[in-house]
């Protein structure tokens, strides 16, 4: 019984280890702990026409769940659209249901993961004639660069849950169904992500900062422009911004440099810049303060005693040249 026991323990650790590897492939992955509510952030703007959005989410590996940011992506193919992953309770466990691309968008849960999943279907955009066009009522996009735009403030039937939990069915969770449409798409033909998708999410997963035991359920690179492109990070409601400055691990001190210039981070970094500028102007005045100094450098003052003594003519060239005057002593 107890090597049953130690090989099925085995089994469980080496199949989290490749968790983010199985998910990708549509392997459910069985975790005993409900996933955290989903952090509250704003979404970076399209980087250029033909991107899609794809919202973030909470993945599971080794060290527990760690999120993966939101990012715009580009599809692997015309006329294809995302179904987002989702936690789903089933048998005694959450089940993480992987995300994959197709003609239509598939039942998530009933997840609310904003901008334009609202918990069944997608409202950010659609395709047009070979073109997706971007719903910019839900896409951050500039129309001035982007012009195959539409305003649709559309919601759906009245039934968008807008609380933050991320999983469905169990106890807390969001209890929706799929509908027939929603059923039909999950037996089309399916596409995996992308292999920048792929490259995404391993690389949240050896970021330590990620990780909701490393940053309380508010990740400090929430969403970002491009797969790799920190310089572009947003960060979520809530990331305390003290703990970045302190740096209290290598993974939080690279995620807060990739969120500098978003929300409190430019003006924390700003502040801190200035201290040493104010600290240091200080120090350098008193050295520039010379007229309390010079009172002892008054060489006039003494030379009218020596005047008589030696050479009362040089007078008026000790007070033409002063420095001459006190070369010559």
């Amino acid at each position: 019984m107890i090597h049953f026991k130690t090989i099925r323990k085995f089994l469980v650790v080496a199949a989290l280890a490749v968790a983010p590897l199985a998910s990708f492939a549509g392997v459910f992955v069985q975790v005993t702990i409900a996933p955290p509510i989903l952090p509250v952030y704003a979404q970076p703007i399209c980087p250029g026409d033909g991107y899609m959005w794809t919202p973030g989410y909470w993945a599971y590996g080794p060290g527990g769940y760690y999120w993966v940011p939101g990012v715009w992506v580009q599809p692997p193919a015309v006329g294809l659209l995302w179904t987002p992953g989702y936690w789903g309770w089933g048998g005694g466990a959450y089940l993480f249901h992987a995300g994959y691309w197709g003609p239509h968008v598939g039942f998530y849960g009933g997840i609310n993961y904003g901008f334009g999943y609202g918990g069944a279907g997608f409202y950010g955009g659609e395709w047009r004639g070979g073109r997706f066009a971007y719903n910019s009522a839900y896409s951050n996009v500039n129309t001035t660069v982007i012009h195959n735009t539409y305003v649709n403030r559309v919601t759906v039937n009245n039934t968008v849950i807008n609380n933050h939990t991320s999983f469905n069915g169990g106890n807390g969770g969001i209890q929706a169904r799929a509908s027939a449409q929603e059923a039909a798409a999950e037996h089309e033909n399916h596409f995996q992500p992308t292999s920048s998708q792929q490259q995404h999410i391993q690389q949240a997963s050896s970021n330590r900062a990620n990780f909701a035991s490393a940053n309380g359920g508010h990740p400090q690179v929430a969403a970002m422009a491009r797969p790799g492109a920190m310089n572009t990070a947003v960060a979520a409601r809530g990331a305390a911004p003290a703990a970045r400055q302190q740096g209290q691990t290598q993974g939080q001190a690279q995620a807060r440099t990739a969120t500098g210039g978003f929300g409190g981070n430019q003006a924390n970094r700003g502040q801190a810049a200035a201290q040493p500028r104010a600290q240091a102007q200080p120090q350098a005045r008193p050295q520039q303060q010379a007229p309390q100094a010079r009172p002892q450098q008054q060489a006039p003052q003494a030379r009218p005693q020596q005047q008589p003594q030696a050479r009362p003519q040089a007078a008026p060239r000790a007070e033409g040249h002063p420095g001459g005057g006190e070369h010559k002593r």
